[in-house]
């Protein structure tokens, strides 16, 4: 079996994904970013620095959060959840790379309420691959696809912050 690659650009994904979020959460006053580790961690963090908002930017790991947590048991590289703002009555804005099934999203949303209760979670992910299992949508994605199930999406971040982003199509 043989796998092929394709590559994105993935700088100018994110360049429109800050446009749209820019352009719709201008108006916000309360607005904070939260990143799911490690993707969506290193896209809050730039989208932090480019909106301004370095002070409300969180990161979260969903490990234990996971409903396939009892059956895969804990991953090796689990990271500390930082929310180090106050989330009730914020407008969070969810961050991750991929949204797929929707299960890592219910999960974050899952603990972002172990933090108190924001007024309105908005969902941004850089690529939405389809192949939902749950009623789950991005409020912000920069490019929309149905990858074969086989395929994966690999978001990598290089020394120099620069993104680039791979599919696998096995």
């Amino acid at each position: 079996m043989t796998t092929m690659k394709t590559s994105l650009d993935a700088e100018a994904l994110y360049l429109q994904l800050l446009a749209q979020i820019q352009t719709q959460t201008a108006d916000i006053q309360k607005l904070a970013i939260v990143g799911i580790y490690s993707g969506g961690a290193w896209l809050a963090q730039r989208l932090a620095n480019d909106l301004g908002k370095d002070e409300a930017l969180g990161y979260i790991d969903v490990s234990f959060y996971r409903d396939d947590y009892a059956k895969k048991g804990l991953h090796p590289d689990v990271k500390p959840t930082k929310i180090p703002f106050d989330v009730d009555d914020a407008t969070i804005i969810l961050v991750d790379d991929v949204l797929y099934t929707g299960r890592t999203t219910r999960a974050a949303i899952n603990e972002l309420f172990d933090y108190g209760r924001p007024a309105k979670i908005l969902l941004a992910a850089l690529v939405d691959r389809g192949g939902r299992e749950l009623p789950i949508a991005a409020d912000f994605v920069a490019y929309s696809a149905n990858f074969d199930p086989t395929s994966s999406v690999h978001l990598q971040r290089a020394v120099d912050g620069k993104l680039s982003l791979s599919i696998d199509h096995a």
